[in-house]
C-alpha cells in the first residue's frame, strides 16, 4: 500500500545522497500593469520618421510636370493636390489638377489637366489678350461703327473696348462709300486710336438744256437747280427730269459711279402747245393717247390745243381708266387716275383640313376658305409637316369663282409617286419600276419536285427596284463585245440580232451591267480589278443582276390575289399552249425531256418578246432561256430576311427560271434553283438596279 502524496519528495540517486525537495508554485498576480514597449525617444523617432517616409515616398512615386506658358506667366498656382517645385518643374503625383496663372495684360487662365503615369509630362498653355481700349475717327466725322456686323458707336467715339486680334471694321455715313478697315487690335487693355477717310458716293453730273433755266428733278424730286448746273447724283441708276413752262419735260434715266465726272448732251427741250401730264395709283401704268400708246405713268405728253384727246390708263389686274380733254394753247393740264383692282374668288379646299395656305408666299391661314385675289398671276402654295408640299400658279378672272382641290401625299407617297414607272437605258433596255412586298421563297417539302436547295423561308422586301423588261439581246450584248457569238444547237441558230444572248459567263454578265452603268453615268455596282468582279457596292444605282429574291418575287407574285403560283402559268401541268418557250412536241428529238401534248412554235430559243408579258409587264422570266442571278449560291437557312443580297462570297453563282430546253416538273417551277459559273447555250441574263441608294 502506497504513503500519502506529499508537497516534498525524496529521491536517491545511485551515487548521490543529495535529497530533492518540491518548492510550491505562486503565479503571477493578474492586477500588474504591463510595461509600455518603446520609450520616449523612440517614440519621438518614429514620429520624426513618418513625414521623412512619406517625403520620400512622394520624390520617389512624384511625376515631373513642366508647366509652359505663352507669354510667361508671373504668377502659377496648381490645387487639386500635394506639388513641389524644383528648377522650374512641378512634382505631382498622378490625378486631376486645376491650374490658374496670371500675366499682365492678358485674360486669368484657369485650366484642368490630367497627370498620367509617364514620369516626365509637359503641358502648354496660351493666355488670351485683354481687349484693347480703341478710339475711333473719321473724316468725315459722325460715321457709323460697325465691329462684325454689330454697331458699337459713331465718329469720333470714347474709348471702346473690342477683342484683341485681326478685326473688321466698317464706317458707314450717308452718301459716303463704305469703308470697310481690316485692322489689328493690339489689345492688352491698351489705348489705341483708329482712323479712316471716307470717299463721296456720288458723281457730278453736269445738266445743260435749251432753253436754258429749266428745272432739275431727280427720280422725281427738285434738286433746287435750274439748267445749266453741276448736280451730286448717288452711284446708282436714277431718272433725270428737265421741266419749264410751255415745254415738254425731258426724261433720262442715267448710271453713275462714284468719283465720276459726267457731263450730260445739252437737251433741246420740246416746245409744246398743251401739255398733259399723266399720273396714276398704282404708278407704272400704260397710256396712250387716242389709242396709240405713249409710255408708263408718271408721264407727260405734248399735245395740240383746240384738240380733243382721249387719254386711257390701263394696268394688268385693274380695271381701266379713261379721261377725254382738250387744252387751250400753253395750257398744261394734270391728270391723277385711281384705278380700281380686278378681283375674281378662288375656292380652296384641301386634305388634310389643318394644312397652311400661303399666297405669293404670305401666309394665309388654314386651307379650305374662299380667296378673293386681284385678277393676276398667283403662286398658290399648301403645306404641312410630313407631307410632300403643293405649289401651283394660279390667275384669277373678274367677277368668277374658281376652285382649286388639293390632296398632300405622305412624304412616302409623295417619293413614289415622283419615281418613274418605266426608264430607258442608253442601249434602249426597258426596265419597269416594282415595288416589293414580304413573301416566301423557297417550296414546301411535300411539293412534287422539289430540290433540297429550296428552303421555304420569309423575306421582307423594303428597296424599290426596276427590272428589265426583256432579256438582253445579243446586238445588246454585242454593243459590249463585239467577237461575242451566242453560237447554234442543232443547227438552230441562236445568235439573231433579237434572241437573248447565251453562252456568256458570270462574269461576263456583271461587267455588261458595269459598261452599261458608265454608258448612262450611274454609279457601277460590281467593285473590279484588273478586270475581274471582286465585290459589290450595295448602296449604287448602277445596271446590275437582278438578286434571287427579286427574280424570285417578280416571277412569283403577279397575280392580282397575291396568290404564289407553282408554275408561270398556275399550278398544274400542262401550260396552255403558247404561254412560254418550253421544251415542246417540236423539241422532242433535241431534248430529252418535253411537256407531252405542248406546243410553242420554237425548237430552240425564240426573240425577246415572242411571247405575252406577265402582269408586271416582264417578259421571259420562265422560259425561253435561263438567267444568271446576282447572288452566290448557296443553300439557305430558314431564317427571316429582309433584302437578302446573298453570301458574300461563294465558288458558284444562282441560275433561276427554265429555258427552251426544260420540260420536267421539277425544272418548270418557279421555286427551281441551279447553279454555275460559265455560259452555256440555254442560259442568258436580264438587267435590274435599285432605283434609290440605300
Amino acid at each position: 500500500m502506497s504513503e500519502p502524496q506529499t508537497d516534498k519528495f525524496n529521491a536517491r540517486g545511485p551515487d548521490d545522497e543529495a535529497v530533492i525537495e518540491a518548492v510550491g508554485y505562486t503565479p503571477v498576480s493578474e492586477s500588474r500593469e504591463r510595461s509600455f514597449p518603446l520609450s520616449p525617444l523612440q517614440i519621438g523617432l518614429v514620429l520624426v520618421a513618418i513625414p521623412i517616409i512619406a517625403v520620400l515616398w512622394f520624390l520617389f512615386t512624384a511625376r515631373s510636370v513642366s508647366l509652359e506658358f505663352s507669354p510667361a506667366a508671373q504668377e502659377v498656382d496648381i490645387s487639386g493636390g500635394v506639388s513641389f517645385e524644383l528648377g522650374g518643374v512641378h512634382l505631382l503625383s498622378g490625378g486631376e489638377y486645376r491650374i490658374r496663372a496670371r500675366a499682365e495684360g492678358y485674360f486669368p487662365l484657369g485650366e484642368p489637366i490630367v497627370v498620367g503615369d509617364e514620369r516626365s509630362q509637359t503641358f502648354e498653355f496660351a493666355f488670351t489678350r485683354l481687349p484693347g481700349r480703341v478710339t475711333f475717327v473719321s473724316e468725315p466725322g459722325a460715321a457709323e461703327i460697325s465691329l462684325a456686323g454689330t454697331v458699337i458707336g459713331s465718329t469720333p467715339s470714347a474709348e471702346i473696348q473690342v477683342p484683341a486680334g485681326n478685326q473688321t471694321v466698317t464706317l458707314t455715313k450717308p452718301r459716303y462709300q463704305r469703308l470697310i478697315m481690316e485692322v489689328e487690335i493690339e489689345g492688352l487693355d491698351r489705348a489705341q486710336s483708329v482712323s479712316g477717310e471716307l470717299l463721296p458716293d456720288w458723281a457730278e453730273v453736269t445738266i445743260a438744256s435749251i432753253p436754258a433755266g429749266a428745272e432739275i428733278f431727280l427720280d422725281d424730286e427738285s434738286t433746287g437747280q435750274l439748267t445749266p448746273a453741276t448736280v451730286e447724283v448717288l452711284s446708282g441708276e436714277h431718272e433725270i427730269r428737265i421741266k419749264t413752262a410751255g415745254h415738254k419735260s425731258h426724261r433720262q434715266r442715267i448710271l453713275v459711279a462714284a468719283l465720276e465726272t459726267i457731263a450730260l448732251p445739252e437737251v433741246t427741250l420740246q416746245q409744246a402747245d398743251g401739255i398733259i401730264a399723266v399720273t396714276s395709283r398704282p404708278a407704272g401704268a400704260g397710256v396712250t393717247l387716242n389709242g396709240r400708246f405713249q409710255g408708263e405713268t408718271p408721264m407727260e405728253i405734248a399735245v395740240k390745243s383746240a384738240t380733243d384727246y382721249r387719254v386711257q390708263v390701263f394696268k394688268a389686274g385693274f380695271a381701266p381708266r379713261e379721261r377725254s380733254l382738250s387744252l387751250s394753247s400753253g395750257e398744261e393740264r394734270s391728270i391723277s387716275l385711281d384705278l380700281n383692282r380686278l378681283t375674281g374668288k378662288l375656292v380652296v379646299q384641301a386634305d388634310p383640313a389643318d394644312a397652311e395656305l400661303l399666297v405669293d408666299g404670305r401666309p394665309r391661314g388654314q386651307v379650305n376658305q374662299t380667296l378673293t385675289l386681284p385678277t393676276v398671276s398667283h403662286r398658290i402654295e399648301i403645306r404641312l409637316p410630313g407631307y410632300a408640299g403643293y405649289s401651283t400658279t394660279v390667275t384669277p378672272r373678274n367677277g368668277l369663282t374658281q376652285e382649286l382641290k388639293v390632296k398632300l401625299l405622305t412624304l412616302e407617297e409623295a417619293r413614289l409617286a415622283a419615281m418613274k414607272p418605266e426608264v430607258k437605258s442608253a442601249q434602249g433596255h426597258e426596265l419597269v419600276l416594282l415595288s416589293p412586298h414580304a413573301f416566301t421563297m423557297g417550296a414546301s417539302r411535300r411539293e412534287p419536285g422539289r430540290r433540297a436547295n429550296e428552303t421555304l423561308r420569309e423575306v421582307e422586301m423594303a428597296r424599290l427596284f426596276y427590272l428589265g423588261r426583256h432579256e438582253v439581246s445579243n446586238a445588246q450584248f454585242k454593243a459590249f463585245a463585239p467577237g461575242h457569238d451566242s453560237g447554234e444547237f442543232q443547227e438552230h441558230a441562236l445568235d439573231k440580232d433579237d434572241m437573248p444572248v447565251v453562252d456568256v459567263s458570270w462574269e461576263e454578265a456583271a461587267l455588261y451591267c458595269n459598261w452599261l452603268s458608265k454608258q448612262d453615268g450611274l454609279p457601277v455596282f460590281y467593285r473590279t480589278e484588273f478586270g475581274k468582279v471582286t465585290g459589290i457596292n450595295i448602296t449604287a444605282t448602277g445596271y446590275r443582276l437582278p438578286t434571287e429574291a427579286e427574280w424570285a418575287w417578280s416571277a412569283r407574285q403577279t397575280p392580282s390575289d397575291g396568290k404564289s403560283f407553282r408554275f408561270p402559268w398556275g399550278g398544274n401541268l400542262p401550260p396552255p399552249d403558247r404561254h412560254g418557250n418550253y421544251a415542246d412536241r417540236s423539241a422532242s428529238h433535241l431534248v430529252g425531256r418535253i411537256i407531252f401534248g405542248y406546243n410553242d412554235n420554237h425548237i430552240a430559243a425564240a426573240e425577246v418578246g415572242t411571247f405575252a408579258a406577265d402582269a408586271n409587264g416582264v417578259y421571259d422570266l420562265a422560259g425561253n432561256v435561263s438567267e444568271w442571278i446576282s447572288d452566290f449560291y448557296e443553300i439557305p437557312g430558314a431564317d427571316k430576311s429582309t433584302d437578302p443580297l446573298g453570301p458574300e462570297t461563294g465558288d458558284y453563282h444562282v441560275i433561276r427560271g427554265s429555258s427552251w430546253m426544260h420540260g420536267t416538273i421539277t425544272d418548270l417551277r418557279l421555286s427551281y434553283r441551279d447553279y454555275g459559273t460559265d455560259g452555256r447555250n440555254d442560259l442568258g441574263f436580264r438587267i435590274a438596279r435599285f432605283v434609290e441608294s440605300s
